[in-house]
């Protein structure tokens, strides 16, 4: 193993590693993605407890599949790809998908002052984004919030390239309209 410490290779170099019989690497992997796993799985599961077991699953299955990691797609991609099809089979009966929007709007506005505009943004915002027909929701997340490439999604769903792209452009703009007159009406990541 080379002296350069492991935290600053790309995951797919730690992967190689890994696979060359330098197993403890993974929990630098672990380290990298629990928390976007984690997401995930409150989204599927809905609560801390069952998230926290997702999150030990989804590791567990890339550990034992690492294998089959390619490395035509990131890193990233791949966990992304076992997480949410471990998240559907947890859900099998019940296929709802709840966005990551409420995780992430309206954050980063420094001081108290601001604590009731975040509220009142973060409600508008999970509220247009909760009345999104689900594909187009799961479209835009992964999108937007998991920095997934049109391929990458095409991999993750199964829809074709252009579906994905008509359905992000669509959802960004019934959102819009959704939005229109209320304080989340200027949100910028719209």
């Amino acid at each position: 193993m080379s002296s350069v410490p492991a935290g600053s290779w790309t995951d797919e170099k730690i992967v190689r590693e890994i696979l060359k019989g330098e197993p403890r690497l993974f929990r630098v992997l672990v380290s990298r993605h629990q928390g976007r796993i984690f997401a995930v799985g409150m989204r599927f599961c809905r609560n801390r407890e069952d998230a926290r077991d997702f999150v030990q699953d989804v590791f567990l299955r890339a550990f034992n599949n690492l294998e089959s990691f390619r490395g035509e797609s990131r890193f990233a991609s791949w966990l992304a790809k076992i997480a949410y099809n471990h998240g559907i089979n947890t859900v099998k009966g019940r296929r709802e998908y709840e966005s990551l929007v409420e995780e992430y709007a309206g954050g980063g506005w420094p001081g108290p002052e601001t604590a009731l505009v975040r509220k009142e943004i973060r409600t508008a915002l999970a509220k247009a984004v909760g009345g999104l027909p689900e594909r187009y929701r799961l479209c835009l997340d992964l999108y937007f919030f998991f920095g997934l490439t049109h391929q990458e999604i095409r991999e993750l769903t199964g829809f074709p390239v252009n579906t994905i792209k008509s359905h992000v452009f669509r959802a960004k703009q019934l959102l819009r309209d959704a939005l229109r007159g209320t304080i989340a009406e200027e949100y910028d990541e719209l």
